[in-house]
Formats: C-alpha cells, sequence, structure tokens
C-alpha cells in the first residue's frame, strides 16, 4: 500500500499500463473518447461535429449525415517518469508502453435515428514495489524482511448506443455497456531468518459489470454564423459482479496453504449493502462553434465513489485494516479550441486540416493517507485531412503532457506525455441510384 514515506518503487517495461497508484480500487480509470477528444482537453458533452464520431456523449453521434457511416481507431502510447523521496534521496523510475484505444462504428437506423457500437478501455493497472522492513523493533525480533508488491489487470467496455432529434435542435441518446476483465494483485513477504517461511496474499479479481449512461445536446444559433451548444451526461453507478479469489500461501519447510472455500469471495453472492459497485458520473457542458472554423468549448464532471465499498473490500483496499485508501468524490474541469482555417479547401491541406489545444484539472475517486491525487495536463492535438471518397476521411492525433501526484507526504509524482493516434473515417451508403 501506498503510505506516505512506507516504500519505494521499481518498474518493469512488461507491463501493459503501469502506474503505482493503480494498486488502489479497480486501477486507474481510463481517459474516455478518441485523438480528437484527448487533443482538446478531454471536452465533448456538448460538441457536435459531423466529421469525428464523439463517444463522450450519446447524444453527439447523431451529428452526422443521415445516410452516412462512420469508424474511429485509435492506439495509445505512455511515457511516464516516477519520482519519490526518500530517507537515502530522491527515487526516480520511468516506463513506457503501448496499448489499443477504442474502437466505434456509428451508423443509421432510420431517419435521424442512430445507432453505434464498439469497444473502449474503461481501467488498467500495473505497479511493481520493493522495499525492506526499517522498523529495528521488528527486524530484532524477527530479522530482516523484504516486501515485493505487483499487479496488473485491465478493464475494458462493451458498448451499444442510440440516439435520435425528437425535436429540432434537441438530440437525445443512451449507451448501454458492459464492463469486464481481471486484475491480479501479489504482495509478498521474504524472511531471511531461518525457521520462518516467505509469505504471499494474492487477490485475483474477474469482474464485470452491465452499465448505462444517458445524454442530451442542445444546439441552436445565436447569430449569424455562431451556434451555442448545452450537453449534460448522466452515467449510472451499477454493482460490479464476479469473482474474487484470495490466497494465503507460506512457501518453506511449512505446508502450503492452498485455496479454500473461505479463501474464495464471490461478489455476486453478496448481500446489498455489501456489494461493491462503481461510481456515478455527471457531466455538463458548452460549447460555442463559429462558423465551422473556430470552436469553443468547456466541460465539467462529477462523479460520486462515497459509497461504492470500493475502500471496504479486501482486493480493493488491499486489506480490510487498510485505512490509506479512501474513496470519495472526484470531479474533472476541461476546456477547449480548435480552428480550421478552411474546411472546404481544394488545394490546400494544411487550410483543411484542424488543430486543437486544451487544458484539464483532474481529482481522482481516492484519497491516499488523506492525501487527494490531482492531474493536470495541457493537450494538443490535429486531424490531418485523407482524400478518400470525399473530404470527411482524416488521421487524428492527440497529445497530453501532464502531471500527476506530488513529492510531499512521500507519495508518488508522474510526469508523463502520452500519444493517441487514430483514423477516422467516413462513406454515404444506402444510396439508390437513379436512372433517366
Amino acid at each position: 500500500m501506498l503510505l506516505p514515506g512506507a516504500k519505494s518503487f521499481a518498474q518493469s517495461g512488461e507491463y501493459v499500463s503501469y502506474t503505482p497508484y493503480s494498486i488502489f480500487g479497480i486501477g486507474n480509470l481510463e481517459q474516455q473518447g478518441s485523438p480528437y477528444n484527448i487533443g482538446m482537453g478531454g471536452v465533448g458533452i456538448a460538441s457536435r461535429n459531423n466529421r469525428y464520431l464523439n463517444l463522450r456523449n450519446p447524444a453527439a453521434i447523431t451529428a452526422r449525415d443521415t445516410l452516412s457511416v462512420m469508424m474511429d481507431f485509435s492506439v495509445k502510447n505512455n511515457n511516464t517518469v516516477f519520482s519519490q523521496n526518500s530517507a537515502t534521496g530522491r527515487v526516480n523510475s520511468a516506463n513506457n508502453s503501448t496499448n489499443i484505444g477504442s474502437m466505434a462504428f456509428a451508423f443509421p437506423i432510420w431517419r435521424s435515428l442512430t445507432s453505434a457500437v464498439g469497444i473502449t478501455p474503461y481501467s488498467s493497472g500495473g505497479y511493481s514495489y520493493r522495499t525492506k522492513e526499517t522498523d529495528p523493533e521488528i527486524i530484532g525480533r524477527i530479522g530482516n524482511i523484504s516486501y515485493y508488491d505487483y499487479g496488473q489487470g485491465s478493464f475494458y467496455k462493451l458498448f451499444a448506443a442510440v440516439a435520435g432529434n425528437p425535436v429540432k435542435n434537441l438530440a437525445i441518446g443512451a449507451e448501454g455497456g458492459f464492463i469486464f476483465g481481471n486484475y491480479d494483485k501479489y504482495f509478498t513477504q521474504v524472511f531471511t531468518k531461518t525457521g520462518v517461511n516467505s509469505a504471499q496474499d494474492s487477490y485475483k479479481l474477474h469482474l464485470n459489470s452491465w452499465t448505462a449512461k444517458f445524454g442530451a445536446q442542445y444546439e441552436r444559433p445565436v447569430g449569424k454564423k455562431t451556434k451555442l451548444g448545452i450537453g449534460v451526461t448522466y452515467a449510472l453507478g451499477t454493482r460490479l459482479n464476479g469473482t474474487m479469489i484470495y490466497t494465503h500461501q507460506s512457501a518453506g519447510s511449512a505446508e502450503t496453504v492452498d485455496i479454500t472455500p473461505a479463501d474464495t469471495t464471490f461478489l455476486g453472492s453478496l448481500s446489498a449493502s455489501k456489494s461493491v459497485r462503481l461510481g456515478s458520473e455527471l457531466g455538463l457542458g458548452i460549447s460555442l462553434n463559429r462558423d465551422e472554423k473556430l470552436r469553443l468549448e468547456l466541460d465539467c464532471l462529477l462523479s460520486d465513489w462515497r459509497s461504492t465499498r470500493i475502500d471496504k473490500t479486501p482486493g480493493f483496499a488491499i486489506s480490510d485494516s487498510d485505512n490509506s485508501f479512501t474513496a470519495g468524490l472526484c470531479g474533472s474541469l476541461r476546456a477547449g479550441i480548435e480552428y480550421t482555417p478552411d474546411r472546404y479547401s481544394i488545394r490546400s491541406r494544411i487550410k483543411r486540416a484542424s488543430y486543437r489545444v486544451g487544458t484539464y484539472y483532474n481529482n481522482e475517486y481516492y484519497k491516499v493517507a488523506g492525501n487527494e491525487i490531482n492531474s493536470f495536463g495541457i493537450t494538443f492535438g490535429t486531424t490531418i485531412p485523407v482524400y478518400v471518397k470525399g473530404l470527411m476521411n482524416g488521421v487524428n492525433i492527440g497529445a497530453d503532457l501532464g502531471q500527476r501526484g506530488s513529492l510531499s507526504g512521500g507519495l508518488v509524482r508522474e510526469r508523463y506525455f502520452r500519444l493517441s493516434v487514430g483514423v477516422n473515417l467516413h462513406d454515404v451508403w444506402f444510396i439508390k441510384p437513379r436512372y433517366e
């Protein structure tokens, strides 16, 4: 567990995703959206842009030609430098990882009714801690002790959304999702004293959850060339199902303690008062679109994890006596700008390209030893148009330069550069040819 001044850390390049803070809960919650959203600070709740598939609000998939089919696919790369103060000085480490981002496909159903399906990362984790016991009283009684904690896992969300325009300027949508994945956590104690066996506790989490998200957008002209948009989303807090297998093993002359029914906890069979849940989320957004050249957006999100019991259940909270990890309210404030010189330019690809910049401030869904874990950063992005059957295809690039955590209180500071690259494809189907 990450206690102030208690442990240093190490890492290995084998992890698909690595962050010391992912030891808590279900790991690091992934930022939803494509490189289009990431390049503008992660906004998108109020965004209505018929050239990109916006997954931040299920109502946004109606912003498209009624006969068009759209697809979005992306990959992402994380480069992070970690720092932590210790009794012997500052500890530094680094990690690089690459993983698949989101993949989505949107298509018309009937008139203004639109549907979308896809898969996107929900959370990820990877950590590795190594440290030695420093308490002289414990060392005097038992001898030297080395601790090695490590884990890895990921969760993904399959989703299907449907949206429509019931009245002019208004779009509403609903999204159903299925979250699934595994997360294995290991906590090892190695004793050097003869006659004392080393021990390992492990938690194997095999989890799934049905989720739902609802959204609405309203956009109307406020001048000859300007449109004002307002968006809202709400994601339900839903129950986690699956199994969590706890195993305690000892290595040495004593017999290994095998898994018994008492070591296994089935989350799906827990009573409602003891069930583990995912937090609900409310999002509000506002956008201003000037003649398809200049777009400004601002998003605010609030998520409630206080009653999820994720900080009260061993395997998520490391142990039932772990008070260093507490779940609570988390929030995010995001802003972004997009500029396109001339979307319909025939001669200049540079003028047809879109350029984005954004910023954000987040605080995580947990506290560590009473400390809030915050992150902030600036983002950049662009869409390079690719002429394939029209002007709406392109390569999207989103970059995020930021920091999470701090060096105070024995916490870990992460400074990262994240790069997302994707393609958005657009085509018109269901055209009935007519000959004179």
